[in-house]
């Protein structure tokens, strides 16, 4: 079973920085791309960074020039540093992986359990 567990999250002050991970765990054959997304209460979930397996990583507006994606393969882990945070960046975050799980199946989207990341003003 392929599970991502997320930590990092955390209560901070507007400006400071946190550091997000998310591990792959579990038996599968590949993961394409591993990404961020988060969750404000009453508005939709929508992407904040995405990292292909081959390809440029993309980035929210919003986060540009503040957030940073990145990972290692080796460890099926995925990365988001989080600097000049926001109150507006407060939020659930989950993690997302396109994973497959064996040669011939297609890439499914797993996702985290989600961590919770406060900003205060």
């Amino acid at each position: 079973q392929v599970q991502l567990v997320e930590s990092g999250g955390g209560l901070v002050q507007a400006g400071g920085s946190l550091r997000l991970s998310c591990a792959a765990s579990g038996r599968f054959f590949s993961i394409n791309a591993m990404g961020w997304y988060r969750q404000a209460p009453g508005k939709q979930r929508e992407l904040v960074a995405v990292s292909p397996s081959g390809g440029r990583t993309q980035y929210a507006e919003s986060v540009r020039g503040r957030f940073t994606i990145s990972r290692d393969n080796a460890k099926n882990t995925v990365y988001l540093q989080m600097d000049s945070l926001k109150p507006e960046d407060t939020a659930v975050y989950y993690c997302n992986a396109e994973i497959r799980t064996m040669p011939t199946t297609a890439r499914y989207p797993y996702w985290g359990q989600g961590t919770q990341v406060t900003v205060s003003s």
